[in-house]
């Protein structure tokens, strides 16, 4: 088993413990795999629907209150409004890990 020490994991640490695990596929059929789940993921937020793995954790949608904002430069002051990011709550047993 791959032991990740660090608190952050991308597409690439995902493919190569993939890869590890399963040396029978491709390296072009894990990345098309890993990439399919990703896009299904972003367009389950993107229609704001919850996406519960379990356990490995949940993606939702986070909305970011309106806020206002002053350039440094001009001292202008501009407004940005609501926006959304994905939210990620890792699962109890992803944490234990």
């Amino acid at each position: 088993m791959n032991n990740f020490k660090k608190d952050t994991l991308n597409r690439s640490d995902i493919e190569t413990s993939l890869r590890n695990k399963l040396p029978y596929l491709t390296k072009t059929q894990i990345s098309e795999a890993v990439n399919s789940i990703l896009d299904s993921i972003t367009e389950a937020i993107a229609l704001d629907e919850k996406v519960e793995i379990r356990g490995f954790g949940t993606f939702s949608k986070k909305f970011i209150r309106p806020r206002k904002f002053t350039n440094p430069k001009t001292k202008k002051i501009s407004y940005l409004g609501e926006t959304a990011t994905m939210h990620f709550k890792p699962s109890k047993k992803l944490i234990e890990k």
